[in-house]
């Protein structure tokens, strides 16, 4: 792509944000849970300066780690959030073999370890220099990539029939106030492939209960091997979810949604700098207006890119 053929990402103002700020990251942060076989590795990252600063908890995708999603994780932590990335059990850092009998639980060991990481909040902190009584406890989002986006979705209040108990459970968490879902699967049963449904038998969430507020992001050529419905199934916890709810549309996106996984990595196949730009700015503007910090940058986002208009994606928002 050369410059004259990129699309010019918009940019959407913010009276409150500041320029990106100089980052601190930590990692790994070892926390020893009771029973899960190995430590829970965490990374986290903040700016060297601000007060008051808000929380995202950020769920990698199925095999990543700490060291993924940089584009995403850098420009939160430049620009007033202290982002927490720990590592799952399904990360290939983690080596677990197939027959581990962990494996059929991953899902709920994901989001175990998400609340785990908020009820040690407090050590987290202590644990990056010059982040101690920095941070807004009251002010905390959640966010994730496909199948971090289910693990996300889990805080939210979104339900996974257990495909060991055969039971719907609440793991939703009171702390999380705001989310922001990338590329997230939709319904299991019919609409999962052959090989999905044998695979992943915890595909098969409900959106009924999961009112948290969120903003969903979905790419329009994001045609999952996991699904029969093509790119629409990514849309299923937007159109599938009660409440305050937002999704925006990403034109030309494949799962990847431009590149969010990290910087350059193999498994981009529509890499696309200037719609990972808008990614960011978006999601940025989002969690501000969803945590109450301001709203001016999410107001000038929806107006951007209402309707059709814009060629990069579109937003669209219900309450």
């Amino acid at each position: 792509m050369t410059a004259s053929d990129a699309t010019p990402t918009p940019t959407f103002t913010d009276v409150a944000i500041t320029a990106p700020s100089p980052v601190v990251s930590v990692k790994p942060i070892p926390l020893d849970v009771p029973g899960r076989g190995e430590a829970l590795r965490v990374r986290v990252s903040a700016p060297t300066t601000g007060s008051a600063l808000p929380v995202v908890l950020l769920s990698h995708g199925f095999g990543s780690s700490l060291d993924g999603y940089g584009p995403l994780a850098d420009y939160w932590a430049a620009h007033g959030f202290v982002v927490i990335q720990p590592t799952h059990l399904d990360s290939r850092t983690v080596g677990l073999p197939q027959d581990d009998p962990r494996t059929p639980r991953i899902w709920r060991s994901r989001v175990e370890d998400m609340t785990y990481v908020l009820d040690r909040l407090e050590l987290l902190e202590a644990a990056v220099p010059g982040l101690g009584g920095r941070v807004d406890h009251s002010r905390i989002a959640v966010a994730g990539h496909s199948f971090g986006g289910q693990t996300a979705g889990n805080l939210l209040g979104l339900r996974v029939l257990d495909p060991v108990s055969r039971t719907e459970e609440d793991l939703s968490d009171s702390r999380i106030t705001a989310g922001v879902l990338l590329a997230t699967a939709g319904t299991g049963g019919a609409d999962l492939t052959p090989f999905a449904a044998e695979h992943f038998p915890f595909m098969n969430p409900s959106f009924a209960h999961m009112t948290t507020p969120a903003l969903v992001v979905v790419g329009d050529r994001d045609d999952s091997p996991l699904s029969t419905r093509g790119p629409a199934w990514m849309a299923d916890p937007y159109v599938l979810s009660p409440g305050d709810k937002s999704l925006l549309t990403l034109f030309g996106a494949e799962h990847s949604l431009g590149g969010i996984t990290g910087y350059e990595v193999r498994e981009t196949t529509d890499e696309n700098p200037e719609r990972v730009a808008l990614i960011q700015q978006v999601t940025l503007a989002y969690l501000r207006h969803a945590l109450g910090i301001g709203s001016a940058g999410w107001t000038s986002a929806r107006e951007a890119l209402s309707g059709s208009t814009s060629p990069m994606g579109r937003i669209e928002s219900r309450s």
